[in-house]
């Protein structure tokens, strides 16, 4: 029955609702469960309990899982890097890629959504704490690959994505957020672009934070399988 995913399910939703009622937000913020670690029996539960969209990190998990998704008509994010090599692969199944980082990237998935007639959303990934483990273009890094995208017409610009580092208290994170979030602002305004950027930020550990700083996609992993029968 896999009846601890449905609980954790109904937990996050609840703390995702509780965080957007803090902060006043009437813009949705989308859970993307983040099915890296899951084994087949607990994303079908995931599936059944509601869940219409997924983050994927690897290319070859997301093939095994297409013909689920497809099936009901799920929503599927890539998360996680991307390697050139493996555009080919997933050009035709995902709707958004959040983790852009490169003009050689950004080259590739215009090739793979021309050839397939799409238009693929993208974010371009930050790395606003300048942390060398972590993938993401720096700052002052953004801006470029930012009109280079807006030059490809298979690719549309959404808004930023962003990791960000491991912190001890809400606060903290809150105000890693904040920044990024004034950051991808400030480059809107530079690009010319109408309305606002979208963002993906906050983790497990981190969602409620990035929901109160105005983030559109959090991606919950782990809070969702606590529980799991060994």
């Amino acid at each position: 029955m896999m009846t601890y995913i449905q609980k954790n399910l109904a937990e996050v939703r609840a703390q995702l609702a509780q965080a957007a009622s803090a902060c006043g937000r009437e813009t949705p913020c989308h859970m993307l469960a983040a099915v890296k670690y899951a084994v087949p029996g607990e994303l079908a539960a995931l599936l059944d309990a509601g869940v219409t969209d997924v983050g994927e990190n690897r290319v070859q998990q997301l093939l095994e899982n297409a013909p689920l998704y497809a099936a009901r008509d799920v929503r599927v994010h890539f998360i996680g890097t991307l390697q050139t090599n493996k555009v080919k692969y997933i050009a035709d199944k995902v709707d958004m890629i959040h983790s852009l980082a490169s003009e050689r990237l950004a080259a590739e998935i215009e090739k793979r959504a021309a050839a397939c007639g799409r238009v693929i959303d993208v974010l371009v990934e930050l790395n606003m704490a300048r942390e060398e483990a972590k993938t993401g273009l720096l700052p002052e890094e953004a801006e470029a690959l930012c009109r280079t995208v807006l030059s490809l017409p298979h690719l549309r610009l959404r808004g930023f994505m962003t990791m960000g580092p491991v912190f001890e208290c809400e606060e903290d994170y809150r105000r890693y957020f904040a920044g990024t979030v004034a950051f991808g602002n400030a480059l809107w305004q530079t690009l010319s672009l109408a309305g606002r950027p979208l963002y993906s930020m906050g983790m497990s550990q981190s969602f409620a934070a990035a929901v109160k700083e105005g983030a559109d996609f959090v991606r919950v992993g782990r809070r969702l399988f606590v529980g799991r029968p060994e």
